[in-house]
């Protein structure tokens, strides 16, 4: 997870949505003709949708097609940067969250998201309905709290795994040399690893046990 641009000033709505619109009109340009699809879908969530008059920046959550060992909560896999540049997603206030296809979009911060865009192309009705105001677009539904528990723990588990990878790895010159690039290092990696972990221990632990 990356922080975004700040400004000093809080985020119009207006210039909020627009964002989001060139974002849905580029993500086509991320996957090549021919070959199998990267990207696979776009969603916003936070105060976007629920306190859209307190707006600092916009979250977005990016799905795509890779193995849940590389898109462990907070991680921004090496392979990401080519979405970033076409998406101008480093360019103005956007907090990026990336998520493997094979688990839910939703989390514990992704909460009752929409679609902006999909493989069919950008969302026009949850757009235009940002866009007006209303009526309030079409969110997807929120999970029982046995499912978020569920999920929680299981993202815990791979985030501790991949936090120990990016420890036992932290000096190899291979790891290092395929860490870096576009502004971004290792300790940004170690960061991020680090981050997801903590976020998602403080989740487990407010959820609670399950039974």
């Amino acid at each position: 997870m990356r922080r975004p641009v700040r400004h000093d000033e809080h985020m119009r709505y207006a210039t909020a949505v627009r964002r989001l619109r060139q974002i849905a009109g580029d993500a086509h340009r991320v996957n090549w003709p021919g070959e199998d699809p990267v990207l696979l879908a776009v969603y916003a969530f936070g105060p976007i949708l629920d306190h859209p008059d307190e707006l600092d920046w916009v979250d977005v959550a990016l799905v795509l097609d890779s193995p849940p060992e590389e898109l462990s909560w907070g991680v921004e896999p090496p392979s990401a940067s080519g979405i970033i540049q076409v998406l101008r997603l480093d360019k103005s206030p956007v907090r990026r969250f990336w998520r493997p296809a094979v688990w839910p979009v939703w989390n514990h911060m992704i909460r009752e998201p929409v679609r902006i865009w999909s493989l069919d192309g950008p969302d026009e009705a949850v757009l235009n309905a940002l866009e007006h105001g209303k009526p309030e677009p079409p969110r997807m539904p929120a999970p029982s709290d046995a499912e978020r528990r569920e999920q929680t723990d299981m993202e815990l588990a791979a985030s501790l795994a991949h936090l120990r990878e990016v420890r036992d790895r932290y000096w190899d010159s291979e790891w290092r040399r395929d860490h870096q690039g576009y502004g971004t290092y290792p300790e940004n990696h170690l960061w991020n690893a680090v981050w997801g972990y903590l976020d998602l221990s403080d989740a487990a632990r407010q959820l609670g046990p399950g039974g």
